[in-house]
């Protein structure tokens, strides 16, 4: 009987810690919604360079780096 209420109090233990872990994400989620952070998809100071004809030169992987 008593390695049976072992297991019942690690599981408890175990679900109790899982709790508390999701009710701490859902907290840093909420912050970082009230935050308002900008997404990182948006560019930031892209600079349009032409080429010698005066045609806009396309973007490179480099450029969109911070």
């Amino acid at each position: 009987m008593a390695g049976s209420s072992r297991t019942s109090f690690n599981k408890r233990q175990k679900e109790r810690a899982r709790q508390e872990k999701q009710a701490e994400k859902a907290a840093r989620k909420a912050q970082r919604k009230q935050e308002g952070n900008p997404s990182p998809e948006t560019p930031v100071d892209l600079t349009v360079t032409h080429d010698e004809d005066g045609q806009p030169v396309g973007f490179d992987f480099h450029d969109f780096q911070s």
